[in-house]
C-alpha cells in the first residue's frame, strides 16, 4: 500500500465493502456512483492536538463529537494515525469538496478532496404506443437523465437509422414506416438504458390477389381475394347481378386474416360467372372483379379472362354502403 504525503496527512484507499478517497494532491476528485458508500481516510504521521472532518463549511466530525446530523455519516477510525469517516448509500446532494483538518504542533494542516457523484442515465417520461392514419405527422418524444448529462438517441429497426435528440418527427408517415422505435440514452456511467415506442400506421384496403379461375362440372374450385390494410378488412362477395354471395351446401366463404376464399364444393352450371370481392374497413375499400367460368366458354366484354375486372359503379355503390356502417 503506497502512502503520498500532504505536509503532515495522507489519504489512501479504504476497506472492501465501500469505495475509498485516495488523495495526494490538492485538490482532488474522488467519482462515486449514487447509492455507494465511499470512505475518505485521512492518515496521520504525527502528533495532533485537534482534527475534524468538513463538507463545504460544515462541520461533520470534530474528533469523535458528530455535528453531522445525518446518519448515513459516520467515523471509520479516530486515532493517532488514522482518522476517517464514511458515507453511506452516496446521494447527489453529497458532491462537493471535503477537508481533513488537525493541529500539530500548533500548526493547520489540511487537505482537500471534491466528491464527484455519478447517476447512471435512465428513461424518466416516453412517448406512449401511437395508432396514426397515413399521412399524419408523428411526433415522439424521450426523456432520460443522469449525471454526467446523458446523451438520447432513436433508433429505428428496419432500417438502423439513427437520430440524435429527445424528440423524434416523422412527417407524413407512410405504411411501410410503421415499425418499433427503439430510444437509447447512456452517459458512460452505466450499461443504456432504452425503451422501445410502436407506432402503428392505418391505411385503406388494397387488393393483392385477384385471378380468373377455369374450373370443371362437379369438381372443386377456389376464388382468392387477398388485401392488405390496418385496420384488418373485412371482406363481403358479389355476383354479376349484384347479390351478396351466401354459403350453401356448394359454397362456402371463408375469410381469413388478410384474404377471403370463395370455395365451390361442387361446381354446377349457376356457379359460373363473374364475381366481385369488396374489401372495407373505417379508412376506405377496395373492390376487384373475377371469372369463375368453364374452359373454352366464351364470354363478352362484360368479363376478361387474363385480367381484373373494375366495375365502377358498383364499386361505388358497395362504397357508400359500407361507409354508411362505419
Amino acid at each position: 500500500m503506497q502512502y503520498e504525503r500532504i505536509g503532515k496527512c495522507f489519504f489512501l484507499a479504504g476497506p472492501t465493502g465501500a469505495q475509498a478517497a485516495e488523495f495526494g494532491h490538492l485538490p482532488d476528485n474522488i467519482t462515486v456512483l449514487e447509492g455507494e458508500n465511499v470512505v475518505l481516510r485521512c492518515k496521520i504521521d504525527e502528533e495532533v492536538t485537534h482534527k475534524a472532518w468538513l463538507n463545504r463549511s460544515n462541520i461533520l466530525f470534530t474528533g469523535t463529537d458528530k455535528w453531522s446530523l445525518d446518519s448515513r455519516v459516520s467515523l471509520v477510525n479516530n486515532n493517532n494515525s488514522d482518522f476517517s469517516i464514511k458515507i453511506e448509500r452516496v446521494m447527489v446532494a453529497d458532491e462537493g469538496p471535503y477537508t481533513c483538518s488537525f493541529q500539530a504542533k500548533n500548526q493547520p494542516r489540511t487537505a482537500h478532496v471534491y466528491l464527484i457523484v455519478q447517476v447512471p442515465a435512465r428513461i424518466v417520461n416516453i412517448s406512449q404506443d401511437k395508432s396514426v392514419n397515413e399521412g399524419d405527422d408523428v411526433n415522439l418524444f424521450c426523456l432520460a437523465v443522469g449525471r454526467p448529462e446523458p446523451t438520447v438517441t432513436w433508433k429505428d429497426f428496419r432500417y438502423g437509422l439513427m437520430s440524435e435528440g429527445e424528440f423524434l418527427e416523422i412527417t407524413e408517415i407512410k405504411r411501410h414506416q410503421a415499425e418499433d422505435f427503439e430510444c437509447i440514452t447512456n452517459n458512460g456511467v452505466a450499461p443504456p438504458d432504452t425503451y422501445r415506442v410502436k407506432v402503428t400506421v392505418n391505411y385503406p384496403p388494397v387488393i393483392t390477389d385477384v385471378k380468373n379461375m377455369p374450373a370443371q362440372l362437379g369438381k372443386t374450385a377456389i376464388l382468392r381475394c387477398e388485401a392488405m390494410a390496418v385496420p384488418t378488412a373485412s371482406f363481403e362477395w358479389y355476383r354479376d347481378d349484384r347479390r351478396p354471395v351466401e354459403s350453401d351446401n356448394t359454397l362456402k366463404i371463408k375469410n381469413e386474416k388478410t384474404r377471403s376464399l370463395l370455395l365451390f364444393t361442387n361446381v354446377t352450371e349457376k356457379h359460373f360467372g363473374n364475381y366481385t370481392c369488396f374489401a372495407s374497413n373505417r379508412l376506405g375499400a377496395s373492390n376487384a372483379s373475377m371469372l369463375l367460368f368453364r374452359p373454352g366458354a366464351v364470354y363478352g366484354g362484360a368479363a376478361s379472362l387474363n385480367g381484373r375486372l373494375s366495375g365502377v359503379g358498383l364499386w361505388f355503390c358497395l362504397s357508400i354502403s359500407v361507409l354508411m356502417k362505419v
